[in-house]
């Protein structure tokens, strides 16, 4: 395990620059989820073991009605620009959505690219991911929370996007649900990231929790494909016990020194004093899946 130093962020995504890693996620250092941001660190060295500095100027402009809740950003490189996928509460909607910004730098400033929330409006949605398919079109896979659903259960959703990630060219469709997964029994969708296997199998890593301890599941796109059949596995990928010593999740899956990498925040429970830390697991490819090396 690399423990980054990196306290009090949740939702640590990693993406490498030229001579450098940055480091995006959900500043919590405010009191409060009410006071929550989205941040950059930069590494000081091309190594994710090295010393980590936030970013003084802010990675991003504002969206016009983000209130509160901003969590969870992500940023991926798609034809030339960087894009970063993030969710806040909208004061015009009353709802937690997901939005997309644009920047033609890591470091930004990245601009709301989309008509305020590209999500359903009526919807709380959070955590969208981007993925691209083997026939080019661009997707958002996301979270639609157990706050607006009709059961109280949380799904995992997915839309296709335009070609300019401005808006959604197809209805979102429901995936799966948080109750579908056989190692966790909270009804929470949180934290998808897509990878596919050097065999071509599309996986999906997302967080739920059994009773108070936050983990890291797998599923498995039956047909390859983003709106297929998605089948759960039944051991997790990450739990307390992978750490040896606390939970954890929010994950997603990256690459570095030739080596792949899951990053989460630990621990996801708090007490004792505890705050959350970006740390890195080593991950390795086994029968299609992926291990994650205590």
């Amino acid at each position: 395990m690399i423990e980054t130093g990196v306290f009090k962020l949740r939702d640590p995504f990693v993406v490498a620059g030229e001579d450098c890693y940055y480091l995006y996620g959900t500043d919590v250092s405010e009191s409060g989820w009410e006071k929550t941001s989205w941040a950059c660190y930069r590494s000081t060295g091309k190594s994710l073991s090295g010393k980590w500095e936030k970013l003084k100027t802010p990675v991003y402009v504002r969206p016009e009605n983000a209130e509160k809740n901003l969590w969870a950003p992500e940023v991926h490189k798609y034809n030339g620009y960087y894009y970063m996928f993030a969710s806040y509460f909208s004061s015009a909607t009353g709802h937690r959505g997901c939005s997309i910004l644009k920047s033609d730098s890591l470091e930004g400033p990245f601009v709301e690219i989309t008509d305020g929330h590209i999500t359903p409006k009526e919807w709380d949605s959070i955590d969208g991911t981007f993925w691209v398919d083997g026939e080019g079109q661009p997707w958002m896979v996301f979270v639609h929370e157990w706050t607006s659903t009709d059961d109280g259960i949380g799904r995992m959703a997915a839309a296709k996007l335009s070609e300019d990630l401005t808006h959604f060219i197809s209805e979102p469709k429901e995936l799966f649900r948080a109750d579908d997964a056989p190692w966790a029994n909270i009804q929470v969708t949180d934290g998808c990231f897509l990878y596919k296997t050097a065999a071509g199998k599309l996986l999906m890593i997302w967080s739920n929790s059994y009773n108070d301890e936050y983990r890291v599941g797998i599923a498995y796109s039956k047909d390859r494909r983003v709106d297929g059949e998605w089948i759960q596995i039944e051991k997790p990928l990450f739990t307390k016990e992978t750490s040896g010593k606390h939970d954890g999740g929010h994950g997603m899956i990256f690459e570095a020194d030739g080596k792949t990498y899951l990053s989460i925040h630990s621990p996801n429970n708090l007490s004792g004093g505890l705050c959350e830390e970006a740390v890195f697991f080593q991950v390795t490819e086994r029968d299609g899946l992926l291990v994650c090396d205590r």
